[in-house]
């Protein structure tokens, strides 16, 4: 079928939560996708991150089909042989002490939740349903309704309230306003060490550290949401690491999978993850042998392939090519690794009308917020490819 035929099925018998550009994705391999008319894009968004090791890595594609082919899903009532070796290969790769599979990344934030309260009730002492979590502006953790209630994106709350309290919400990168905003019954801090739908935001350089610091002097665990920085995103193995900190724990998910299936994880220390006994959270899919075969060889190939040093590399590269581009839309270039966002003057006409021209020169981004480009090819892209974007990338910013 056509485009044109195939969005209008879409428009018509699908439910209109997405604005998507107007291209349908038929295939992809490595760095490139190509439309139902054979037309050729360069990737430029990974699907948000979770295409880290590039589409259809073709050890991926053989891991989907031999474990397909043996075994999907017993459910967590019995055991599966696939769920102790990724519980113990991610401990090993990440340093922390225990696994809690989960399926999407906001199904691992609302585990994550769950833990910092009942550590707050459970070994802090914090009187019963009293537990704050600090979060921070322009967070996004996910769309669940206790997770966009403390949001502080309007559309994201507007007609899904009432919604659930014991959140304190705290200025991004402000270790001042941290400060002040600390009481007694705060459990947990739950940080994006770079804000991805936020904007691409950048905190100040030791803001983490100090943010540790915090939390130790008042009792309170640091959590890091990595599901978009990491896996390698941002250069780093963890986006954190750029800093000295040892958080208590952190959430994954995205590049887990490698793109091949919905898997996310919560990391944590013994004392955090002790607070979970049977019965007391759960999921069907969550730890399927399915998803920990994909998610062990998804890993490996991050490693195997030096993705993390990779996207630090190609990522400093880009960012200094576009600090390049004479433009007077241009407001700011920032990022880590390959994750990077154009910030645009506010009488630029918006991000999305430079994302719709970018994919007509054949490169696929998208806006973030009204006035950001978000940048974030997967992390197998080298040098000539980037420069291939660069030259399509300027000539949109600057004619356009």
């Amino acid at each position: 079928m056509k485009s044109r035929e195939l969005i209008e099925l879409e428009e018509k018998f699908g439910a209109h939560n997405y604005f998507p550009l107007d291209v349908v994705i038929e295939r992809g391999e490595g760095v490139w996708l190509y439309d139902v008319h054979g037309n050729k894009y360069l990737d430029f968004l990974s699907a948000y991150s979770a295409v880290n090791q590039g589409h259809c890595h073709p050890r991926l594609v053989a891991k989907i089909k031999e474990q397909g082919g043996k075994l999907t899903l017993t459910s967590r009532a019995f055991r599966n042989d696939q769920l102790p070796l990724l519980c113990k290969e991610l401990c090993e790769l990440t340093g922390f002490d225990k696994v809690l599979p989960m399926n999407s990344g906001a199904e691992a934030v609302e585990t994550a939740i769950k833990a910092m309260r009942k550590w707050g009730y459970t070994v802090k002492g914090v009187e019963k349903d009293r537990a704050e979590i600090m979060v921070f502006h322009n967070n996004f953790h996910g769309r669940t309704t206790t997770i966009v209630g403390f949001s502080t994106e309007q559309q994201y709350q507007q007609g899904f309230g009432p919604f659930t309290p014991g959140f304190s919400l705290v200025p991004y990168g402000d270790i001042n306003a941290a400060k002040k905003a600390f009481t007694r019954n705060t459990v947990a801090v739950l940080v994006e060490p770079v804000q991805g739908e936020g904007g691409i935001n950048v905190p100040p350089a030791g803001y983490l550290e100090d943010l540790q610091e915090l939390c130790r002097q008042n009792h309170a665990l640091l959590i890091v949401d990595e599901i978009q920085t990491g896996l390698g995103r941002c250069g780093r193995l963890f986006a954190y690491q750029y800093e000295d900190v040892r958080p208590d724990g952190v959430i994954i998910g995205k590049a887990l999978s490698g793109g091949f299936y919905p898997v996310s994880a919560f990391l944590a220390s013994d004392e955090v993850m002790g607070v979970f006994h049977p019965g007391d959270h759960g999921s069907t899919f969550g730890g399927n042998p399915l998803a920990c075969a994909i998610s062990r060889e998804a890993l490996r190939i991050l490693v195997d392939e030096n993705l993390a040093a990779r996207a630090a590399e190609s990522g400093a590269y880009l960012l200094s090519r576009l600090a390049s581009i004479q433009s007077r839309h241009i407001k700011e270039v920032r990022g880590k690794g390959l994750l990077i966002g154009v910030e645009l003057e506010a009488d630029a006409g918006g991000a999305r009308r430079y994302c719709e021209a970018l994919a007509q020169a054949g490169l696929l981004c998208k806006e973030t917020h009204e006035n950001v480009v978000r940048f974030a090819p997967p992390l197998t892209i080298d040098k000539e490819t980037l420069d291939w974007a660069f030259v399509r990338i300027k000539g949109v910013l600057e004619n356009l």
